[in-house]
């Protein structure tokens, strides 16, 4: 998976915009932040994954998800784009998005199906 295949994926979600996020571009849902590219090139944070489900992810494939001390305290996992399932991506992506937007953007996204 790409970060412009993450971009386009969230693109097609509503309220999805550009964004900076201390001093890197990002993208944010509704103003919120969403995701953005580390700096290595290769590594999506993914906010909003609890901290059994972070680590369940880990030990399920070390080779893909991560985090440094810095994420340690925070509910967010890294994802090396090179080696995860696009699907996994978008549904944690979606999820923060649920999360982010007003409940009748997403009842309406539903609906679009």
């Amino acid at each position: 998976m790409t970060y412009e295949e993450v971009r386009a994926f969230a693109f097609s979600l509503a309220l999805v915009a550009d964004g900076t996020s201390y001093g890197y571009a990002c993208l944010k849902a509704n103003g919120k932040f969403l995701t953005r590219l580390k700096e290595d090139g290769d590594s999506l944070v993914l906010t909003g994954v609890p901290f059994d489900e972070r680590e369940m992810l880990i030990e399920a494939a070390p080779e893909v998800f991560y985090f440094t001390d810095h994420y340690r305290n925070y509910p967010m996992v890294l994802a090396r784009l090179s080696a995860v399932e696009p699907g996994t991506v978008k549904r944690i992506l979606e999820r923060q998005w649920r999360a982010s937007v007003p409940k009748k953007v997403s009842k309406a996204h539903d609906q679009q199906g």
